[in-house]
């Protein structure tokens, strides 16, 4: 069976199911809304189906790949949730210390998708942590819409401490050279923009994959580089990008920006239509690239 790939759906439709998984419109809207899409038989819930994640397809580095060694671990967030819990990933085989990078995950915790890319991290050659922001809740319930109402009932600054917690906790891990880095998607992106003002002494190198910008005061805390990949349909985050690009500028902050044609929001997570190959490759070489170049320098 092929796989539905972005080009099989209106864009107005794509532009719905982003309104829908960012929580602008709830599922009796999307139905509502989505009707006018439905034809040839094929129902506005099949069409949520559709463009919804589908795990079996975001393994690419299975969990007993032999080449990381990947457990749960915690670690405490007195300023956050308390007690959390995450998925902590190494090289098998390393020799020494490696670098650190925290994986933060989208609006819905830690899903299977942002599990597997903690594990192509540990592939090639970094400590990955991917923390859990639902672990105070229960954890990701195996469900995204779950998970969706799950993280918004959740404090965003307690949340921020929890990340900012877990890469502090990973500095000093025994398997970590401290030299950090982060990458986060969606929710995550915007927390690897929070993490590279609050943390500035801490994370060298963070890559945002199409996530808000801080506060353009905030941007001069910035010390370390950043690697921004963003998707040319997604408007509602790239309507925040001239003000962060002069920003950046001005500060005179170390980036590079990469918008990749014709995409959507979320076309690096493979579990979804929304999905491009290209993109999400091109994006993913050029992010081990720049986590090789600024974190494994001497």
């Amino acid at each position: 069976m092929k796989r539905q790939t972005a080009a099989d759906f209106d864009q107005d439709l794509l532009n719905l199911y982003d309104e829908y998984v960012h929580g602008r419109v709830d599922r009796r809207g999307f139905m509502d809304q989505a009707s006018r899409f439905a034809a040839g038989g094929v129902t506005a819930a099949a069409l949520l189906q559709m463009l919804s994640p589908n795990y079996a397809l975001a393994q690419q580095v299975a969990k007993d790949d032999p080449r990381i060694e990947a457990a749960y671990a915690e670690y405490d967030s007195p300023k956050g949730g308390g007690k959390m819990r995450g998925l902590l990933v190494k090289p098998a085989k390393a020799v020494g210390k490696a670098p650190g990078v925290i994986v933060v995950h989208e609006n819905r915790g830690l899903n299977p998708y942002v599990e597997d890319v903690a594990r192509r991290l540990a592939t090639a050659g970094f400590v990955a942590f991917a923390p859990d922001a639902l672990f105070p809740l229960g954890g990701y319930p195996g469900s995204d819409d779950e998970g969706r109402t799950l993280q918004a009932k959740r404090d965003p600054a307690q949340m921020t401490e929890d990340f900012i917690a877990a890469a502090e906790w990973l500095a000093k891990h025994e398997a970590c050279n401290g030299k950090m880095g982060v990458v986060g998607f969606c929710f995550g992106g915007g927390m690897a923009n929070t993490l590279a003002v609050r943390l500035p002494d801490l994370i060298l190198a963070a890559v945002p994959y199409y996530g808000r910008q801080p506060a353009a005061a905030d941007v001069p805390k910035i010390k370390g580089a950043l690697l921004i990949h963003y998707a040319e349909q997604d408007a509602k985050v790239n309507e925040g990008w001239p003000a962060y690009e002069a920003a950046l500028k001005e500060a005179k902050v170390r980036y590079t920006a990469h918008t990749y044609p014709s995409t959507d929001h979320g076309f690096h997570n493979d579990t979804t239509p929304r999905y491009d190959e290209a993109a999400a490759k091109l994006a993913w070489e050029r992010t081990i690239t720049f986590f090789k170049e600024t974190l494994e320098a001497k």
